[in-house]
This record gives structure tokens, sequence and C-alpha cells, in this order.
């Protein structure tokens, strides 16, 4: 299927055009206000982090992330009944909406919407989910650290609503088109997966064992690791940095004095580099931040998260400055280790198997503690021998990192014409013909 080449051969056809009317949302589904007292751990309990981006989909197994869970009112939650369709308030442009299939409960950063006898639900699901409506909520977004639409606005967008039929034959081509689309990209995110993982085992190899396979070896004393070349030593952390904690929100401050500084999340900290698309910022006075502002050659390593965030870490240099890290986010302020090193080890098998070791684990969550996060064990060679293993793994793992790319910009471009199919399809640019079975 080539969605775009499809769509490009409309343009002058005479295959019978879809006849639609616009209706504001919320006449065609109004919204359901009901509430009852439940929290996240209620057995069918959706959240934010439960509703895949711009699929409609349910996540299977998900945890909450820091950059996606919402700060509904605890114990709190909306009701919804089999066939409403629910859509995230809550960063619309995350584009969080579902079909539900059965009854349950959900956070209240969850519109549930009732549709109304002569409209499709999953017709519904695939017009909230197209770029144009998404675009629509998102500019009327209220708030700069959790921003938020209303159903005020949001009830109000009109949509072209056809026949109740050609809904329904909208709503399954889009369920077959959509679905092989769907099962292209979960092919190639199953290959970006393998390159990760053969990635990291590179570095891991060369990390923990060096570049000389016949170099002897000792044990590290620590099972989690293993043996190491005999010539280098283990370190604890707290030995070569300072380990600092971060910014925690919520302090009342004088309107007078505050200063808006970028604010780096658990999102945004990444294996090895900085996720800087979904930049947040906070205000603050000078003196308070002081504390927390970050320096060139920190290395930033999450507290918090789902278990495999753990640890995780890059090297801070400045990318945008000043700014400040959130207290899910230590800043580790190298004195007697390269910042390059350091930010190598926390990405080996070997380091994230020290952070679930020691991790707290709550329901959704995990976290590390400041003190283990300074007891943490670091292989080291001379300085020499790390140089000339940044260098091996900077070119061993280039070609990978040229094959992923290639392989995202494809998944990219497949969830554009995703996107690009679903607007075509309920704004009745495909012709019905083309859409029959």
């Amino acid at each position: 299927m080539n969605p775009g080449g499809m769509m490009a051969s409309h343009e002058g056809t005479k295959a019978r055009s879809i006849a639609a009317i616009e209706k504001r949302l919320k006449f065609i589904a109004p919204l359901r206000n009901e509430r009852t007292d439940a929290t996240s751990g209620h057995t069918d309990y959706l959240g934010l982090e439960n509703i895949q981006s711009w699929t409609g989909k349910l996540l299977p197994n998900a945890n909450s992330d820091t950059s996606e869970r919402d700060d509904s009112v605890g114990g709190t939650a909306n009701v919804f009944h089999s066939g409403d369709v629910l859509f995230g308030k809550l960063r619309p442009y995350l584009a969080k909406a579902l079909h539900a299939d059965k009854e349950g409960v959900c956070s209240t950063e969850l519109l549930v919407l009732k549709p109304q006898p002569d409209i499709h639900p999953r017709f519904l699901l695939y017009s909230m989910l197209s770029p144009e409506f998404i675009g629509q909520v998102d500019a009327s977004t209220f708030g700069a650290k959790m921003p938020r639409a209303n159903w005020e606005f949001i009830g109000s967008i009109k949509l072209p609503i056809p026949a109740y039929e050609t809904q329904r034959l909208i709503a399954d081509y889009l369920d077959r088109e959509t679905a092989r689309i769907d099962a292209l990209v979960a092919e190639k995110e199953k290959m970006l997966a393998l390159l990760e993982e053969k990635r990291a085992a590179l570095i891991s190899r060369a990390v923990t064992r060096g570049l000389d396979p016949n170099a002897p070896l000792k044990p590290s004393g620590l099972d989690w690791l293993g043996d190491i070349p005999a010539h280098w030593e283990v370190l604890r952390l707290k030995y070569l940095a300072e380990v600092r904690g971060g910014l925690t929100l919520g302090k009342k401050y004088s309107r007078n004095n505050l200063v808006e500084f970028a604010y780096l999340r658990v999102a945004n900290v990444q294996d090895g580099y900085l996720k800087l698309d979904d930049l947040q910022t906070v205000e603050v006075p000078p003196e308070e931040a002081e504390n927390y502002l970050l320096q060139y050659g920190d290395v930033l390593m999450n507290e918090g998260g789902d278990i495999d965030k753990l640890g995780r870490g890059c090297v801070w240099r400045e990318e945008i400055k000043p700014c400040l890290h959130q207290n899910h986010v230590f800043s580790v302020r190298p004195h007697l280790i390269d910042p390059e090193w350091l930010a190598l080890w926390t990405s080996t098998l070997e380091a994230k198997r020290y952070f679930e070791q020691q991790a707290k684990r709550s329901t959704n969550l995990a976290s590390i503690s400041g003190t283990n996060i300074k007891e943490l064990p670091i292989p080291m060679p001379s300085s020499d021998e790390q140089i000339k293993i940044k260098k091996y793994i900077e070119g061993s793992t280039e070609k990978i990192s040229a094959i992923k790319l290639e392989m995202q910009q494809s998944i990219d471009l497949l969830k554009e014409r995703r996107a690009a199919l679903i607007t075509a399809a309920v704004t009745g640019q495909i012709s019905i013909e083309e859409m029959s079975p």
C-alpha cells in the first residue's frame, strides 16, 4: 500500500464522492460526567501512560513515565462504558485517544465522550486522531508545565460527519490499512531494538574487558560484573565525583523575584544523549536556582521512572544555558573521572544490573537513591586506555548508528503516511469505491 500515491490519485477522479455535514463535537458525542472513588491501583483503571500516542491502542503492561504522568486528583476517576471514546486533554500533542470496548475507570485527564446513535465510535476515534484535530486542540492549551485543553474548546470543534453506513465503511477501511502500516512499523522497531542490543553488548564488552583479548583477568569481587583486566581498578563513584540532587517543584515563591529556567526531566535524559523536543521550563528565584544549575561536563543520571530508565545518563554540554534539573535526575560533577567514561559505563548492561538490584520499586515506578548512586562501582583503566576504548567504541558503533537513523526515518515516514491516510479518509478525500473491501 502507498497512502501518499493513493491520495494523489484522488484528484480529478470521477469516483463517488462522500457527502458530509459539519457538526460540533459536543453535539455528536457529549461529555460523560460520571466519577467514582478509584485510584491507579483499580483493576480496570486506565491512565494516559496506558494509551499509545497517535494509534488509539492500549499499551501492554505500560508503566508511568514522569514525562507523561498526569497529576489528576488522587482517589477520583472518570467512569467509562463500552463504546465510549476517551481523549487525553493533558498534553494533547501526544494524541492519546481510545475506543473503549468494555467498562472501566480512567484518569480525570481523559475526557470520556459518549457517541450518539448516529455516530460510529471508531469513525469518531479516527477523526479525533487526525493531525488537524490534534493541532486545533493543542493550539488551545493553557499552562506551561502541564499544558491542558478544556472541554469547552474541544467540544466546539466541527467535524465532517457523513452518513452512518459511510462512517462504518471508513472505520473498517482505516482499521485494515492502519493495521498494515502498524505491522511494518512494529517490524522496523523490532530491528531497531536488535541493533540497540548489539550496540549495548559491544559497549559493555569494551568497557568491562578492554580491547586486548589476551589480557590477564582478575575477579572484580562483584557477581554482576564478573572478571575485569588484572591491571584495572574498581572504584566507587563517591570518590570520583560529587552527586547532586535536583529541584523539587511545589514550593511557593513570591512573584516579584522569579526567573524562567529550562528544566530537564527523566524524559529528556536518554542513554548517551539529551532529548530536548519536549523541554519544559520553571520559574524560581535566582538564589534557589543557584543550587541546581548545571555545569559543562556534568553527567546526568536518572533517579526514577521505569526500571529500564534508572541510572541512564549522558554528558551535559550546555546545550541550553542556564538549565536546571528535576529531583528525579541526579547531576554528577566529576572530579577524578572522565565524564565521557562515566556516561559510557552507565549505558553498559552491567551497570544496568546494578541499578536494577539497588532499585526501590512501587506499583508502576522504580527509583534509586543518591546513596546507591554514590556507591556505584566503576571499572577504571588508565586514562590512555580509556581514550583508546572510547575511540574504538565510536568507530565501531558509527555504522550501527547510521543504520538506526535510517530505520528511524523510515518509521517516521510510515507514521506520517498513517496520519495522512486517516485525514484523507475522515475528510472525504478517498472515494467510497477505493475503501470498499
